[in-house]
Formats: structure tokens, sequence, C-alpha cells
């Protein structure tokens, strides 16, 4: 099989640029280059892939200082203990960078020591063997497919199987991320790993989770689309108050995720709406509880001042967007498309969950399913042939946005049906 093929056809454009770009980089470096993880994991399962995950055989973190010098390239996290860099690239492309390594757990729960490895020792200490799955990027042998664990026949099974009879015990942070992977993949969990989780479960060893790993968690389950099902089930395994006991019954707000997915289900998937989903996500999921509980969550988890003013400002910033979108001054498709393209899409997702203003509503709507899906087929090839700018021109920007704003406020041409001929009726006469 052909899995360069069917990587490149999984791919954005921005995150095919991304891929570049990162191999561009470690050929300089002359090491080991794999795409792993999540990436392959939705590739091989059909899956949009979300995040690109890299692993070289190699310094990761000075390979990751020389990617954030590029144009775009923004480091947005740094793990020192596991070597590992989350990036943003330019179009909102997310993906990680990390040393392949090996991690050895002297407790439950406890920090791991962790060492570099190959390639191979590193998928085989993954959680989950669908995880456990890596693509070299490398010159030689590109397109080699690497899998000590066989996670391909259980993506095609569609089964979660840990890689070893530790996994749970050593990190039981995985269990949540067990859930989570069941809900959001449709998976079964493999018998032997649904064994491992009731003995960690009847050891009580989710009591062992640090407080940096359940804000981790957090964070991933604010990126779900389906994070509202994702509560539910971790509510219904009896997880939940580990972010807070105060998660439960009438105070889980699972009515304020049903909106949320259906908004996320309104924007066009794998366009950048420079969202950034934690501050969202915890207004949902918080809106129900008081000052104390909610205070009560951010100690729990870890969650740092950046996070929770997003989460504490994002009703403020949305009314005042509100307040614009009302305005008058906005009666061109391409007025609203400009004010909104400005906008972060948390603000944006906020009001079309919370606003009561239908012109509001209407606007945004028609920005995301129509106003930006057009702007979009607008390539920069159509802008250079009919202004004769090229991309790298100063005024290039300028040409794109009239030509953008041209189509949008183009009056759909009326398309005129022929008159029907008039039909002539035959009569038989008697005779």
């Amino acid at each position: 099989m052909d899995y360069m093929f069917m990587l490149e056809s999984h791919l954005t454009p921005d995150q095919r640029r991304a891929v570049e770009e990162v191999q561009a980089c470690v050929a300089e470096a002359n090491v080991g280059l794999f795409l792993t993880g999540g990436a392959m994991r939705d590739m091989l399962g059909g899956f949009p892939i979300r995040d690109l995950d890299f692993t070289v055989e190699g310094n990761a973190l000075k390979l990751a200082k020389a990617l954030g010098g590029r144009p775009g390239v923004e480091i947005t996290a740094t793990d020192d203990t596991r070597k590992s860099v989350e990036l943003r690239f330019p179009g909102g492309v997310t993906a990680s960078l990390s040393m392949a390594r090996q991690e050895r757990y002297a407790k439950p729960g406890g920090k791991p020591a962790v060492q570099p490895a190959t390639i191979h020792e590193d998928l085989r200490g993954r959680d989950f063997t669908v995880n456990a799955i890596g693509l070299s990027l490398n010159r030689a042998s590109r397109g080699l497919l690497v899998d000590p664990t066989n996670g391909h026949a259980d993506i095609d099974h569609k089964e979660l199987r840990a890689t070893s009879n530790y996994t749970l015990y050593d990190d039981p942070s995985r269990i949540l991320r067990l859930i989570r992977f069941r809900v959001r993949l449709a998976y079964d969990i493999a018998e032997r790993t649904k064994m491992q989780y009731d003995n960690v479960r009847a050891a009580g060893l989710e009591d062992k989770i640090p407080v940096p790993a359940l804000g981790l968690e957090l964070h991933r389950i604010a990126e779900e689309p389906n994070a509202g099902d994702i509560v539910k089930a971790l509510e219904d395994e009896k997880l939940i108050h580990l972010f807070s006991p105060a998660l439960s019954g009438a105070n889980l707000n699972l009515g304020g995720f049903s909106k949320l997915q259906k908004a996320l289900m309104t924007a066009p998937f794998g366009l950048d709406l420079h969202l950034e989903p934690m501050g969202l996500f915890l207004n949902v999921l918080t809106e129900k509880l008081d000052t104390k509980q909610k205070n009560a969550l951010i100690a729990s988890t870890g969650l740092g001042k950046a996070e929770v003013d997003a989460w504490h400002k994002l009703d403020g910033k949305a009314k005042k967007l509100e307040k614009d979108l009302k305005s008058a001054k906005l009666h061109r498709p391409s007025l609203v498309f400009g004010a909104l393209s400005k906008a972060p899409g948390d603000q944006i997702l906020y009001l079309l969950i919370k606003s009561g203003e239908r012109l509001v509503q209407d606007r945004i709507k028609n920005y995301l399913q129509k106003y930006l899906p057009a702007a979009q087929e607008v390539t920069d090839r159509d802008v250079t042939v009919a202004s004769g700018i090229e991309p790298d021109s100063s005024k290039f920007k300028k040409a794109k946005d009239e030509m953008i704003a041209h189509r949008l406020d183009a009056r759909p041409k009326k398309v005129v049906e022929p008159e029907p001929e008039p039909v002539v009726a035959h009569m038989r006469g008697r005779g």
C-alpha cells in the first residue's frame, strides 16, 4: 500500500506545507523523522487528520527551536521532561515534535524516568496500539510503516487495546484517555484492556492522577467536537468528579454541550477560525457552577492565568462583537465577512449558542455557511490572473480582499427559464 499517497490525500494544503517544513528542518539535522500517534491513527482509520504528531530519533527541543524561528511558526508549549514541544503553523495547523523515548514509572501516577530510544522502542511504550504506529518521512525509507504492536489490525477491527499489561497502572490518566477515544472513535475496548481498566478502578488508582495530567486531559476534551458526549461518558464511569465533584446531575450542562456541538457542525471543516477552544469549553462546562465551585475546578486541574482569563473574559468580548454585528452599517455581505473574519472563532461560536439576537444569529450563520466557503474559493492564482499582482507583492492582500468582497456582494445571476411551447390539442372528430 502506498502510505505516502494515503497521507497526502488526507492532509489539508496547510497541513501539507507544515509536513514539508518539518521535513526540511529535520533533514538539515540528519536525524530520523516519523509521523506518529493520532495523525497515523486518524489516517488509517479514515478520519480527518486534526493534529500532526512528529517523533524524531534525536534532540526534539533543539529542532523545535529551529522550527520556531521560521516565519509563521509558533512554539505554544514545551514539556522538558518528555522532550516534547507543541507547535502552531500558518493556517492554524497544530503539531507536536517529540523525542523518541522510553518512560519508566516507579509508582502509578509518578513522574517517569525518560531516556532516548529508537522509534520501535518508543512506539511499544505508548498507551494504545492504535496510537503506536509510525510512518517514516526519511529519504531512504520514506513511506515505510512502523507498527510493532499491530495497531493497524486493531484499527481495522475498531478496537482499543493497551500496548502492555501495565499501561493503565503506570499512568492512570490513560483511563480518561481510554474513555475519550472510545467515544470519539466509537471503538470497542479489548477484553484484556477492559480487565486492566477494571482492576485500576478497583484499586482506586484514578486518585493518583496528578493535577497537571488532569489539566492536560481537560484540554484534550475541550478540543473534541463531541466534548459533551465525552463529559457524559465520564459521568457514567464516575470519573467526572476528578475535575470537580460539583459536575454531576443537574449541574452537568449537557444541554449547553448539545448547542455547542451543533454550532461546531455549522463551521466548515478544515478552515482556520482562530479558535481557542478552552475558554469556550469551560464556559459551557461550568455554566451551572457557582464561583466557589469554579475556583475548586481551577485548583484541581492547575489551570493557568491565560486559560482562566480566556474563560472569564469571553462573555464580555463576545458581547462587544454582538453589538458590532447588530450595526446597520453591515449592510453588505462583504462587510459582515470583514467584521467576522477578524473575530476569534470562540467568540463567534459563543454568540451562536448564546445570543438571542436574530440578526446576529443570521449574520453568523451566513458567514460560516456562505461567505467563508465562497471566500476560500478565491485562489492566489485567481488574483494574479485578474490583477497581475504576484503573491509576494505588498499590494497582493488588498487585491485579494477586494476580489473576495466583489464576489460576496455580486448579485446572483437570474436564470431565465425558457417559456414552454404552446401545446396544440389534436381532436379526432367522430364520424
